[in-house]
């Protein structure tokens, strides 16, 4: 048996491209194509990368709000692609998800109060006094005041969205939450604020995330692991620090230059690595490894060949895995 929370396992989500005189697929738009990764209880794991590489597609797929092309997925050693309706909808209790925008994420005709509510009513659970009793508790734990149950969305600011948000993920008890970039349309003073809360939050109710960014330095504060995603591929996956020391992708390497040094006597001496090139369609990915448009290091191989992704070398938490014909070039 594995002690995996969620365990995926090939996963394709592929989107059809219809057009035509008699309105056909003519193509498809290849989001997501053959991932696989897991998450222990009580880890977060990071899911990083350009916008457009399918990392919000792969999110919504986990957890079944888009209809997976080919794979599986596992919660607790089960299927949740096979499952049957009233299964699925019980296992929506314990994994739920946060949304990137915070504007359009809670249905501005509701009050608070009824949008906090309305889990419980859709899973028959507690009487009218007891789940108030719980809103108000996760109200306070988000850092919101009991007073706010009357107003509608329109009357808060995006960081405040984004704590009801949270507060909503958080009505029925998930074992997992997929956060799908929840800072990104926030403020900077207010991003931190809202990643302290998440870690605070993770401690005090044993959660386990998926934490989707676009921003390494932001996904750097919270994860034990990370998965830098291109093109709908994984092609690098090891714990957090060695993917910012050490990291034996191009494309990775590319990211991690890109963080803003905060000291401007260390960046002065730090060599930016510019990638060149726009990011190739999904819809017609390379062949061979799909980042060999735009690496600095490509050879024939790549032109021709994909990548696996495989174990190079290892570290003091796990593995190194690394989608690159010339990962042992770049070990130290």
């Amino acid at each position: 048996m594995s002690n995996d929370l969620l365990e995926v396992r090939n996963v394709k989500k592929y989107f059809p491209i219809m057009g035509g005189v008699f309105w056909h697929e003519i193509g498809k738009v290849y989001a997501v194509d053959d991932v696989s990764f897991s998450i222990k209880p009580g880890e977060t794991v990071g899911l990083v990368g350009e916008s457009g590489c399918g990392k919000t597609t792969l999110g919504r797929t986990l957890i079944n709000l888009y209809k997976a092309t080919d794979g599986d997925v596992l919660f607790e050693g089960k299927s949740i692609f096979s499952m049957k309706k009233q299964d699925l909808r019980l296992l929506r209790k314990s994994m739920q998800m946060i949304f990137q925008d915070p504007f359009e994420s809670l249905n501005q005709r509701h009050t608070i109060g009824y949008i906090l509510e309305e889990p419980f009513i859709i899973h028959h659970m507690g009487s009218k006094k007891e789940r108030k009793e719980k809103i108000e508790y996760l109200l306070e734990k988000v850092g919101l005041a009991k007073d706010v149950l009357d107003r509608y969305p329109h009357e808060f600011s995006g960081g405040q969205r984004q704590r009801l948000g949270i507060a909503r993920a958080l009505t029925l008890h998930p074992k997992l939450i997929i956060c799908d970039e929840p800072v990104s349309a926030l403020d900077v003073s207010i991003q931190s604020q809202i990643l302290n809360l998440l870690l605070d939050l993770q401690e005090t109710f044993h959660l386990t995330y998926l934490f989707i960014a676009h921003d390494l330095a932001v996904v750097k504060h919270v994860s034990d692991r990370i998965a830098v995603m291109y093109l709908g591929k994984i092609v690098e996956l090891t714990d957090a620090d060695s993917i910012y020391q050490d990291p034996l992708h191009p494309y990775t390497r590319a990211l991690v230059s890109a963080i803003p040094v905060p000291d401007p006597v260390k960046a002065k001496g730090m060599k930016k690595q510019i990638l060149k090139g726009d990011v190739p369609s999904p819809s017609n990915p390379p062949s061979g490894c799909r980042f060999h448009t735009r690496c600095p290091m490509v050879i024939d191989v790549c032109k021709i060949t994909e990548p696996a992704l495989r174990i190079i070398g290892s570290n003091a938490t796990g593995k190194h895995h690394v989608a690159c014909h010339r990962a042992e070039e770049m070990l130290h």
